[in-house]
């Protein structure tokens, strides 16, 4: 599918299939997300292509929105009702009774840490609370796949834990979770599968080991806190994977390599061979940005 805002591409030629289970979708602020996540919940249509969830169109299907959970990256929430009014409403309209969609919305603010707080008015709430009201209303009526975009903003450490705690038993139950996030550890934390996007493309799919071997030798830069630095540095400089190293202070070196594998392969047999102890080892590339600006070097054939 391909989604086009007059001349600016929001998705861009995605072609995809996602079974059962927990999905991380990453990808910098701007890289197509929302759109993405927008497409398949039926709230926006493709200029091109198709989608299928669960096996039908999801525009304009009401049926199919049953069976999912969404909560939004933006805030639409009133600030003169309660959080307990504001979830409950929003599970009469998945179609249950006003008995039925209380105890839904009570026990969805209860898993996470909300009971305190679910009497009183959205507006007193912090941002935190607002977001943890949000993925209430998501798991109140029990989805099959909940579809969150960015659920950790906004949240302190204990919101956090809360809402991974949560996540984690959900997929443990053998439910379903498509969660989108420009920061990486909090998917790593929940899901084993991911999809890497940037600029609207599709870069990379498959789990975390999966992604790591495609990457590894990705053009790099390493950086090497040892004892012996300028010693390290020549034993380098011999080996054909090494194509300049920069040296920095507090015995520190950085190594450009085209072949990172290689490099990490046979680092401790060469600083054993001159006597070097290491005491730290980075990857530059360890950041969320630059996976995916390593990605785009490989896509743009770089």
């Amino acid at each position: 599918m391909t989604k086009l805002y007059g001349t600016v591409i929001g998705v861009n030629d995605i072609t995809l299939t996602l079974g059962p289970g927990a999905h991380g979708l990453l990808g910098p602020n701007g890289a197509g997300k929302t759109t993405f996540l927008n497409l398949i919940t039926g709230q926006l249509k493709p200029t091109l292509g198709s989608i299928r969830m669960f096996g039908g169109d999801p525009w304009n299907n009401g049926g199919m929105l049953r069976r999912i959970g969404i909560s939004p990256g933006d805030e639409a929430l009133y600030s003169n009702v309660s959080g307990l009014e504001w979830v409950r409403f929003l599970v009469e309209l998945q179609g249950f009774k006003r008995q039925d969609a209380e105890r839904r919305a009570v026990w969805a603010l209860e898993q996470l840490d909300m009971s305190a707080a679910m009497q009183r008015p959205i507006g007193s709430y912090s941002r935190g609370m607002r977001q943890r009201t949000k993925l209430a209303q998501a798991i109140a009526h029990e989805p099959e796949l909940l579809i969150l975009d960015e659920p950790f903003n906004g949240l302190d450490p204990v919101g956090r834990h809360v809402v991974t705690e949560l996540l984690r038993e959900w997929t443990r139950r053998g439910k379903s979770l498509l969660l989108a996030s420009h920061i990486l550890h909090e998917v790593e934390e929940i899901s084993p599968s991911f999809l890497l996007v940037c600029d609207g493309r599709l870069l990379a799919s498959g789990t975390a080991a999966e992604v790591n071997v495609l990457l590894a030798d990705v053009p790099n830069r390493v950086e090497i806190r040892c004892n012996r630095p300028r010693e390290m540095a020549r034993r380098l400089l011999d080996e054909e994977a090494v194509d300049a190293i920069e040296f920095l202070a507090g015995n520190r070196l950085v190594v450009a390599t085209r072949q990172p594998l290689t490099v990490y392969r046979h680092l401790p047999r060469w600083a054993g061979e001159e006597g070097v102890e290491i005491h730290e080892l980075h990857s530059a590339d360890e950041s969320l940005q630059n996976l995916f600006d390593s990605l785009m070097r490989v896509h743009r054939g770089g």
